[in-house]
């Protein structure tokens, strides 16, 4: 009779235990929560087993994409353990908060008959359905948990609320814990008259080990892990001091990579030329710098902009958030603004005025005799001059309606344009316009407009 030996070497064994869940469970939990062992391992302890009366709530708080809400997420679906997972920003009031709780109940219980629409009005109400929704055999004999995510909105909602959800299981005398997930820690939530204190656990931000190591397992497979591994590194080290969110490395990731293979897809260098594909990857990643966080443009936008590098040059390090939030007529307000403060009154007729008649040139300007204006700062303008200009420079015909006022109010609410004096002048209020040249020129591009062609200094 042969026996079978297994070489237990060659089998990985993980590095969670737990007795209630095979080990091969838990080896696939390890690999979709890397970097998170320490906490899961603790909130597997907390839990217990199945039908085991866990701790009644947990507050779970960390800074943004710590992975609070993703681990929970997978931790509970991969376990296959009952669970309610709701957003208070969505359920931004208790009743909408309590009613969405008892709807997704009924999709955990497949013996419970579902209705088309749960009323909830109290706390009270919500203590009486929830008992029939957990009354059957299944969710008895497990534990229920109910994840709240964004969980700071409560301290919004009516007084009740959050004590009441911290000892739901001694209301309901039912086996339920509440988990609530938070950016903020639970010293600010605390009321001031007290309450149940919840089991409290910290989710730490990533470091840069770990965001290498996260991040390194997405790699494509027609590329090896050693050359997205040189990848990642070369994007944590540029990006790595101004943001840390997973989320947007993650989008910086996908957005630039194609960019960095460009030499080796073209056959110019292979995989280990690092010098070659820094030298290529390098000016993209700076300009990649002036958008983070603000995802003004799509991806295919912002590809499409990569390849028209001589566009993208002429903005020179301009972030489209400069001109993208104006309207279209604070735009051109903005252009006359900075016409005015930097012409001098006489040109305006030069300029502005389609039927001018001959101006001799040595009489309107000697570039050699005179300072330039753009040198010497911008220049105070009255209302009517600004309009004046505007009516020019616009194709069609603008009424002064409320509408264009309240823009220019606007302008001055943004900083890009000041006033001037004092507000009890007779002859009206007086603006000066405060963004630099580069600035009006992307602003001018976007409109079709060549501000240079109106600028005294530049004839």
């Amino acid at each position: 009779m042969r026996v079978q030996v297994t070489d237990y070497r060659n089998i990985k064994m993980p590095n969670l235990e737990h007795p209630a869940y095979p080990a091969a469970t838990l080896l696939r939990l390890e690999s979709l929560v890397p970097c998170r062992e320490s906490q899961v391992s603790l909130l597997l302890s907390v839990f217990g087993e199945r039908h085991h009366f866990s701790f009644p709530s947990i507050f779970i708080y960390g800074h943004t994409s710590s992975g609070k809400t993703y681990v929970m997420q997978t931790l509970l679906s991969t376990l296959q353990l009952p669970h309610v997972f709701v957003n208070c920003v969505e359920c931004f009031t208790s009743r909408l908060l309590l009613e969405e709780i008892l709807m997704q109940l009924q999709s955990c219980s497949p013996e419970m008959e579902k209705t088309s629409q749960v009323h909830c009005d109290t706390f009270n109400d919500f203590v009486r359905l929830f008992k029939q929704a957990v009354a059957t055999q299944e969710l008895q004999d497990q534990t229920l948990y109910i994840v709240l995510d964004r969980a700071e909105q409560l301290r919004e909602m009516e007084a009740n609320i959050l004590p009441a959800f911290l000892r739901l299981q001694e209301l309901t005398d039912r086996n339920v814990t509440v988990i609530l997930l938070s950016e903020i820690v639970w010293e600010l939530f605390r009321p001031n008259t007290g309450c149940f204190e919840p089991f409290t656990l910290y989710f730490p931000d990533y470091s840069i080990g770990h965001l290498q190591k996260i991040l390194s397992q997405n790699h494509p497979p027609e590329y090896s892990a050693d050359f997205y591994s040189a990848y990642i590194n070369i994007l944590l080290g540029v990006f790595y001091m101004v943001c840390r969110d997973l989320k947007e490395l993650q989008h910086l990731a996908a957005l630039n990579f194609s960019k960095y293979c460009e030499p080796v897809a073209r056959g110019e260098a292979n995989e280990r030329d690092s010098r070659k594909l820094w030298k290529n990857i390098e000016p993209h990643l700076k300009k990649a710098m002036q958008t983070v966080y603000l995802r003004e443009i799509s991806s295919s936008q912002w590809e499409h902009l990569q390849r028209d590098d001589e566009e993208l040059g002429q903005l020179k390090g301009l972030s489209a958030h400069t001109h993208v939030e104006l309207p279209y007529y604070s735009k051109f307000l903005l252009i006359a603004a900075y016409l005015a403060s930097y012409n001098p009154v006489r040109t305006d007729k030069r300029f502005f005025l389609k039927h001018h008649g001959k101006i001799r040139k040595t009489n309107f300007m000697k570039k050699h005799e005179k300072t330039s204006n753009h040198l010497l700062g911008p220049k105070p303008f009255p209302l009517d001059r600004l309009l004046a200009i505007l009516y020019s420079i616009v194709d069609n015909r603008v009424a002064p309606t409320a509408n264009i006022f309240s823009q220019i109010t606007s302008l001055v609410t943004l900083q890009l344009l000041s006033t001037v004096g004092h507000n009890d002048q007779l002859d009206g209020p007086r603006y000066k316009c405060t963004v630099s040249l580069d600035f009006i020129r992307a602003v001018a591009r976007t409109v079709n407009f060549d501000v240079i062609k109106y600028l005294y200094d530049f004839l």
